[in-house]
Formats: structure tokens, C-alpha cells, sequence
């Protein structure tokens, strides 16, 4: 563990290069730290989605959640628009996990597979 005075003394700001990663100590815009935790993230996956129905904390009003889905963030988001546009209805990424209003399994089921995808059903 580094000392108290090694961790007080880090350095977060440098006229030369702007902001600075408190992780590589390089420019956040040369730090390649986020770019490195995603592909162990996704090196880490299975290749399977898993799909389930969610209700808890939503006041009874079910969505369909979609875990484990092997896609950086920016290709997630564009999954996300456009299972949200095929199913007419709306949604959110929360914690790399897409979130479809309402019990749309089947039909999330049936349009991920004719694109590729491997879908596995879990819970009730």
C-alpha cells in the first residue's frame, strides 16, 4: 500500500498535457485504461445473451432485460436503438444490460436469433 504522502501527491493536472489518468498517470486523451477494461470484460463472456422478465422495483410494470450481450458500448447503444425502434417501445442501458419495456421475449427471442445472436431464456 503506498504511503500517505505517495497518495496525496499523485499528480492530477499538468499544463503540458491537461487532465491526467489517476490509473496510468497519462492524458485522458492518450489513456488507454477504459479501451483495456472493456475487452477484458467482453474476452470474459460466454458469447450467450440471457434474456428474463424483470419486475422488482417497478411498481409491477415488467421490462426485458438482456445480459451478457458480447458488444462494446457503442455497438451495445446502437443494439439497443434499434430493439427499442423494432419493438415500438422504449428503454435504457443500465449496468451494460438493455432494458425493453414490457414482456417482449419472443419477439427479442426471434429477431436477435435471424441476426445471429445466441439467446438464452433465464428466470421465470
Amino acid at each position: 500500500m503506498p504511503s500517505l504522502q505517495d497518495q496525496l501527491s499523485r499528480l492530477v493536472y499538468s499544463t503540458d498535457q491537461g487532465q491526467v489518468c489517476p490509473e496510468c498517470t497519462q492524458a485522458l486523451q492518450a489513456c488507454q485504461c477504459a479501451t483495456q477494461e472493456e475487452a477484458a470484460y467482453l474476452a470474459g463472456l460466454s458469447g450467450t445473451i440471457r434474456m428474463r422478465k424483470e419486475t422488482a422495483g417497478r411498481k409491477g410494470k415488467g421490462v426485458t432485460a438482456l445480459y451478457d450481450i458480447p458488444l462494446p458500448l457503442e455497438e451495445l447503444k446502437k443494439l439497443a436503438a434499434e430493439l427499442k425502434k423494432f419493438c415500438g417501445t422504449g428503454g435504457a442501458i443500465k449496468e451494460r444490460a438493455i432494458e425493453i419495456q414490457g414482456d417482449q421475449r419472443d419477439k427479442l427471442q426471434a429477431y436477435l436469433e435471424k441476426k445471429g445472436y445466441r439467446i438464452k431464456r433465464v428466470g421465470g
